[in-house]
């Protein structure tokens, strides 16, 4: 059941937002993009100073850890953008694989500031037919293009702490963050850590998964997902009235036995309530849902802002 209403408030005309829930990792040396390639699902080996990538790191079971936008700074520096909440155990477990490989991986958040840009701030600094995760070097800054929300353009600004911020009226992060829930796009946090694989998360329609590339820890069972019809959860864009939170359960209505799905990522809508994402079960994306229980707060399915792959 599709229900397009609430209808979202407009956004502001432009803006950027300081981005403090996300951290960096910096991994340097003349092997950065070859280990990279190594762990995560997205292609590196072929990673260009013009272009960015969406990736999951996984366990061998293929559950996401994290989720992170990663882009080379230089031929020998790669950085990634991941929840902050999140870093230090990614960082701790992602050193564990370096072995002999001539990369060296650091906590680089105080380095770098980090901004959402959004409307004209994001128009300003990109080309107008730029894809998302399309990179520009702008001085001592990296923009990189992102999904719109609600038809606005958004970018992540990423730049020394020293560098001029980016120009742009100043925006709450915590409208950024409602953005990032209306483009359909879900970073990983800490509720959900190990739940998902990235098809859950419809990562594989929106550049997240590369499936032409070699062999990372939880390849089989992204691909056994994808190539043998295992794959029965999508996530869906929704609305609440009320307050729902990353990890909570989700049930069809009168059905308390079994969840359906989980909230992935919630943030407070402009206009009252709460828009999210939840990955559900497919078979259940028609019906009635309510998180916490069955008989719990509503949801109501909006449109997804872009179409899941259906075939490679």
């Amino acid at each position: 059941m599709i229900d397009p209403k609430p209808v979202a408030p407009p956004l502001p005309a432009g803006g950027a937002a300081r981005l403090t829930q996300l951290g960096v990792i910096r991994v340097a040396g003349e092997d950065a993009a070859k280990f990279l390639h190594g762990q995560l699902t997205q292609d590196f080996a072929l990673l260009d100073m013009q272009h960015a990538r969406l990736a999951a790191f996984l366990t061998a079971k293929g559950r996401m850890l994290a989720s992170c936008i990663a882009f080379k700074r230089s031929d020998a520096e790669v950085l990634l953008v991941c929840a902050r909440e999140l870093l230090a155990p990614t960082l701790k477990r992602l050193s564990m694989f370096v072995l002999r490989a001539k990369a060296k991986l650091s906590d680089a958040s105080g380095d770098y500031a980090l901004y959402g840009l959004l409307g004209d701030a994001a128009r300003a600094l990109l080309p107008t037919d730029a894809e998302p995760w399309a990179k520009v070097e702008l001085g001592e800054a990296s923009v990189v293009r992102l999904y719109p929300a609600d038809g606005q353009p958004r970018a992540l600004w990423l730049a020394p702490v020293t560098a001029a911020a980016p120009q742009g009226a100043p925006l709450d992060e915590a409208l950024w963050l409602w953005t990032e829930v209306r483009s359909g796009v879900a970073t990983l946090r800490a509720p959900v850590v190990e739940a998902f694989v990235p098809q859950m998360l419809n990562y594989e329609s929106v550049g997240g998964v590369n499936f032409k590339k070699g062999c990372y820890p939880g390849q089989e069972v992204v691909a056994r997902s994808q190539f043998r019809g295992t794959l029965k959860r999508r996530t869906y864009l929704v609305h609440a009235p009320a307050a729902i939170a990353a990890g909570a359960e989700v049930f069809a209505e009168g059905d308390a036995e079994q969840p359906v799905g989980t909230v992935v990522q919630a943030a407070a809508a402009p206009t009252g309530g709460v828009d999210a994402l939840v990955s559900l079960q497919i078979a259940a994306a028609g019906g009635a849902l309510r998180v916490g229980a069955a008989d719990g707060v509503p949801l109501a399915l909006l449109p997804l802002p872009y179409a899941l792959l259906e075939d490679i």
